[in-house]
């Protein structure tokens, strides 16, 4: 079995299509996810990140290709006889319970009328494993998404957070080899949200098995992920490591969608980097310095004056229309400058420098 850095291949989706009538939800989708992996699906809604991992649960049938778990052939393709003679193809597909997978939802779909514990321990009921042991599994569970003593608590007793986590704890109590997450943090407010990236990926990093998380938030698929694959229109548009994505797009969506950034073509891209060929420029990279500062060796320098300005606390964004037509957006942070000092620079001249090396070229289209 193929390895990535000494680890197995958990999820391999090969020439993969799932198709509604004419729509195209997954086309034609090749993807590796390796063995102990925190893995993220981040697009757009309707890009086909969550039939994606509907077809690795078996909640969905693919149109087309294949799907393996640790090696084991989940969706096939086999003939279709009758008699001794061939006459088509038949799908071959195991059924969701008999996959050594398990899914937590966005809205965590807990039973109401159970208790946390009977709610945790209800995969290991159906099961038939025994009592002392279901008793001992839950306890160790909760521990381990930080609710010990919540077995007699009823969900509606509980908080969003709360929730999502006894939602992990079901999950996890059956131990399977990969964890499949659809949007699980969409429900709560932003500073849970973020609270719960954090303990989602310290969870993962302690029990050790695959994470397959959907999401359409760019900043929680960077924050938690080893490697993310960025969906557009039921195909891969890029899969790398966090920073590779952000810092070197490959595609004019991935650069547009994956945090904010200058999208530059035609004319301007010709004045900026010598081709018309569009580029990606992150504001940060862009530094607005004095009209006389001197321009380093390797530097891009253009003149532009300031057209509207945003304050947003840590950062001020500037826009900057500039001389021959154009704009750029820039980003700084406000280390010793206050709303007033940064509203006040609306309409000065100014002078835009960047490393050359900051800017990345594009294939494909735009958002």
């Amino acid at each position: 079995m193929a390895a990535h850095s000494g680890r197995s291949i958990a999820v391999k989706m090969t020439d993969v299509c799932r198709h509604f009538g004419d729509v195209k939800a997954v086309d034609h989708l090749d993807l590796e996810i390796y063995d102990g992996e925190f893995f993220s699906l981040l697009g757009p809604s309707g890009s086909g990140k969550t039939t994606c991992l509907r077809l690795i649960a078996g909640f969905e049938h693919a149109t087309s290709g294949s799907i393996e778990l640790h090696g084991v052939e989940m969706v096939k393709w086999a003939p279709r006889r009758i008699g001794f003679v061939t006459v088509g193809q038949r799908l071959v597909s195991v059924p969701p319970y008999e996959r050594d997978v398990n899914t937590v939802f966005q809205d965590y779909a807990l039973f109401p009328h159970m208790s946390v514990g009977d709610n945790v321990a209800y995969g290991l009921m159906i099961q038939k494993v025994p009592k002392a042991e279901r008793q001992r599994r839950v306890s160790e569970v909760l521990d381990l998404v930080r609710l010990p003593g919540y077995e007699s608590r009823k969900p509606a007793q509980l908080s969003g957070g709360q929730r999502q986590r006894v939602a992990l704890a079901r999950a996890l109590v059956n131990r399977p080899r990969v964890l499949l997450l659809d949007e699980p943090l969409g429900a709560l407010d932003l500073k849970l949200r973020q609270q719960m990236q954090i303990e989602l990926k310290a969870i993962q990093q302690q029990v050790g098995i695959t994470f397959v998380f959907v999401t359409h938030d760019q900043e929680e698929a960077l924050t938690m992920s080893d490697r993310l694959a960025v969906f557009n229109r039921g195909r891969i548009e890029q899969i790398g490591v966090p920073a590779e994505i952000y810092e070197r797009p490959t595609t004019g969506f991935v650069a547009g969608f994956v945090g904010t950034t200058n999208l530059i073509s035609g004319a301007l891209a010709q004045r900026i980097n010598g081709s018309d060929q569009a580029v990606s420029i992150r504001p940060e990279k862009i530094h607005m310095v004095a009209l006389d500062a001197a321009v380093e060796p390797g530097w891009k320098a253009v003149m532009g004056s300031v057209r509207d300005v945003i304050y947003l606390g840590m950062h001020t964004r500037y826009l900057v229309e500039l001389e021959g037509g154009g704009d750029l957006t820039v980003v700084q942070q406000n280390l010793e400058t206050s709303s007033i000092d940064v509203h006040a620079s609306r309409g000065n001249r100014v002078k835009l420098t960047w490393d050359t090396t900051s800017i990345r070229v594009l294939q494909g289209q735009t958002v």
